[in-house]
């Protein structure tokens, strides 16, 4: 038998296995072929006709009540009314896109000033800073803020110190978070962790305001040689 012939035959065999394959097989792939394009049509058009209208919609609604919240409204910057949307109706509408995930930081820090620590806690722990690090800080030292007014002492510690070292390059944020968790330890009667806090905020932040006010808390508590 040639080796033509061989050929021959096992191309005729390669073009029947892929027909039986094809035969056998080609619902399947097509059907999962449908369910791509569909899959991947459906993310576009969610991405162009819903996503995109909703991020810029809650754009210009977030934008009024920070404009209220800058003018200390915060009541009106939260709840809003009938001609002025708050930080509550962005979240409720838009709140799987950018500004309704700012709006939850707004809110949080709306209620903490307006008295209401449970609420702030709750929306606070929602916002999620997204690489964000100065308002992952701010956030966390707000949420160290209502935990201690709500008498959670070793809640807000935990949150000023996670506040203090999200973003280091802030010295002047860092360093006032650092500070309001040894001052909380020190007014808790913890004076050896405060101590320990107050010495790593002198060490790391000593040109700062509260970095050089440190050895004055260090003297109180007999730290100092």
């Amino acid at each position: 038998m040639s080796s033509t012939h061989n050929q021959e035959q096992e191309a005729e065999q390669i073009v029947a296995s892929a027909k039986n394959f094809w035969e056998k097989y080609s619902r399947k792939i097509v059907m999962v072929s449908t369910a791509v394009i569909v899959l991947g049509g459906g993310w576009l058009a969610y991405r162009n006709f819903v996503q995109i209208p909703n991020e810029e919609k809650a754009s210009e609604e977030i934008f009024r009540a920070e404009e209220n919240f800058r003018k200390d409204s915060l009541t009106l910057a939260l709840n809003g009314n009938a001609s002025t949307p708050g930080f509550l109706k962005v979240i409720n509408k838009y709140g799987n896109t950018g500004a309704g995930n700012i709006a939850r930081l707004y809110a949080g820090e709306c209620y903490l000033h307006l008295g209401d620590f449970q609420n702030a806690v709750k929306y606070l722990e929602d916002f999620k800073h997204n690489g964000a690090l100065q308002l992952g800080a701010k956030a966390e030292g707000l949420l160290g803020d209502a935990c201690s007014e709500l008498k959670k002492n070793d809640e807000a510690v935990q949150h000023y110190k996670k506040a203090a070292s999200i973003f280091p390059d802030d010295q002047a944020l860092s360093s006032e978070y650092l500070f309001r968790a040894a001052l909380l330890l020190e007014l808790t009667g913890k004076n050896d962790e405060a101590v320990k806090t107050y010495l790593e905020l002198k060490e790391k932040y000593p040109k700062t305001e509260k970095g050089y006010s440190a050895e004055k808390y260090l003297a109180r508590l007999g730290a100092v040689n």
